[in-house]
């Protein structure tokens, strides 16, 4: 599926927060805000983002204009670290790698992090394929499962 990436709009976030209060989706991202489904909480959480200069962020459109996503950059220089969220009806398609290519071609500053649920292979192996490599594991308390989770922890350096 070809996606493109553009700066996120107002009339993205309810598809944002539609494709983020998916149970199966909760489940697979684990690490989420203790409830995906409060609206106030959302709208305050994503102001808050959007206003922030360090925060690269991106909306990822698909091939007839729909959202399928978002992604994005955050955290301080030594610090960065990459996440996305890509609705459920677009998993398994390619969306993920090629929105995440798009969003590494955006921010030049390296190393950059990120982090999985260890049982989240489809989200490993996109970090992998866009050259992220696994440095460690942790546990840590998931919001989407509520209970302790090993996590996967990976580092892009090149």
């Amino acid at each position: 599926m070809d996606v493109t990436l553009r700066e996120t709009s107002d009339a993205d976030l309810p598809v944002f927060f539609t494709q983020m209060s998916d149970p199966e989706g909760i489940r697979m991202a684990a690490f989420t805000a203790k409830d995906p489904t409060d609206s106030d909480y959302f709208t305050a959480h994503w102001a808050q983002i959007r206003q922030d200069p360090a925060v690269v962020l991106r909306t990822v459109v698909g091939e007839n204009g729909e959202v399928v996503g978002h992604a994005s950059v955050y955290g301080p220089p030594e610090e960065r670290e990459v996440t996305y969220w890509i609705g459920r009806q677009y998993w398994g398609r390619g969306v993920a790698t090629v929105a995440l290519r798009e969003l590494l071609r955006l921010e030049a500053a390296r190393p950059l992090y990120a982090r999985a649920v260890a049982d989240n292979a489809g989200s490993i192996r996109v970090l992998e394929k866009c050259g992220f490599v696994v440095t460690g594991h942790d546990r840590g308390f998931a919001n989407g499962r509520g209970e302790e989770v090993d996590e996967v922890l990976l580092t892009l350096l090149g």
